[in-house]
């Protein structure tokens, strides 16, 4: 397994700013939002209660039920509470839920650009990723078609995450419908991170799930949407087998997530109101954020297509340099803005900016890339 380059990128860009180096880093997948306060009192109260012990591996029943409600009247899933699992972050969920559906030389199709760990994740449980490519031409959606060709005897699953990182592209319903339609018909699962769901500017989200509920394993967690990223809870939802099989696993890793943890994604998945301001208020301003960064980019000559969801955008950097891993370096090194490089994403000569972070930061960023590209 390589380790994961947006990760290592971060800590470099932390260890920079620990030096008191004035960088401007873009590149962490992490809301820059503070954990809602009604989240936080109730992992407090749940300190104060006592309800700090182990618990099952499956997760605690009260939030495996609030996950099926939250199915339900979000997603339009009928997935029972003991067709749920509770999992160490959404990380976590694909990674068991690789190795419990993955037996050696089986095949996962990624839609590429993709997020970095899905190929290595696969890998890992004994399998191979087949890529789908797309490109910002067609705002990086996938066409079915494309897929049904990558599909052979060996397939397994097929990974599908809209919103999507490191793109930002929301699939439309026709898309993942037919998409769904094709694991039905040649008998593979479809694996749906939605960890963005709630990050969508224009257009709406939808489940596949809803298409193919016995092939579908639904994936999220409360990392994006509730700014709770060092929390580590993430879930998962589909058919029964599958879903025990992940309890398995947990049951013979991490045994379950923080109970602690768990309390407060009760909270956040049943206070409505709360959770609901919260979420609205980050995605504006996110929304404005991603309007600003595109604009921006684009007029300084990086082009960068406006897609509707999650908090990034992959910039063509070829203009910076062709080789995106050195166009990242000169942006570090000489316009102290530190990106992604698009290697490991399967996106070449571009670079990956998250824009979870302060419309300050933003202009600055734009102002030094701007000064670094009138450079002769």
């Amino acid at each position: 397994m390589k380790p994961s380059s947006t990760v290592a990128v971060n800590a470099k860009a932390l260890e920079l700013r620990r030096q008191g180096i004035d960088l401007v880093a873009m590149t962490a997948g992490e809301p820059d939002f503070d954990t809602p306060q009604h989240v936080k009192d109730a992992a407090w109260r749940a300190i104060q209660a006592g309800k700090t012990k182990y618990a099952p591996p499956a997760g605690i029943p009260e939030l495996r039920e609030a996950i099926s409600q939250k199915f339900k009247r979000e997603n339009g899933l009928d997935i029972p509470p003991d067709q749920t699992v509770v999992t160490v972050g959404g990380k976590q969920a694909l990674f068991n839920l690789f190795q419990a559906l993955l037996d050696p030389g089986d095949e996962v199709i990624v839609i590429g650009p993709y997020w970095v760990s899905y190929p290595e994740m696969a890998r890992f449980a004994g399998g191979e990723a087949v890529e789908v490519r797309t490109g910002p031409e067609a705002g990086f959606i996938p066409d079915p078609a494309e897929v049904e060709k990558k599909v052979s005897p060996r397939t397994k699953a097929v990974v599908l995450n809209s919103p999507g990182n490191p793109t930002g592209a929301v699939y439309p319903q026709e898309v993942l419908t037919a998409i769904a339609e094709i694991a039905r018909k040649h008998d593979f699962y479809v694996i749906s991170d939605e960890i963005y769901e709630h990050l969508i500017y224009e257009g709406e989200h939808f489940s596949p799930a809803r298409v193919a509920p016995e092939r579908t394993i639904t994936v999220n967690g409360a990392a994006k949407a509730y700014a709770m990223t060092g929390w580590r809870i993430g879930y998962a939802g589909g058919p029964k087998d599958v879903i025990k099989a992940v309890v398995d696993v947990n049951s013979q890793s991490t045994t379950s997530p923080d109970t602690i943890a768990q309390w407060a994604m009760v909270e956040a998945l049943t206070n409505l109101e709360a959770s609901q301001q919260f979420i609205a208020m980050a995605r504006e301003a996110y929304r404005g954020r991603r309007n600003l960064i595109v604009e921006g980019l684009n007029r300084i000559g990086l082009p960068t297509p406006k897609v509707n969801g999650a908090f990034y955008v992959l910039s063509d950097v070829s203009k910076i340099d062709p080789d995106e891993v050195k166009a990242a370096e000169r942006l570090l090194t000489e316009a102290r803005v530190a990106v992604v490089p698009g290697t490991d994403f399967a996106a070449p000569q571009h670079v990956r900016f998250s824009y979870a972070t302060s419309e300050d930061n933003i202009r600055k960023a734009l102002h030094r890339i701007e000064e670094l590209l009138a450079r002769p």
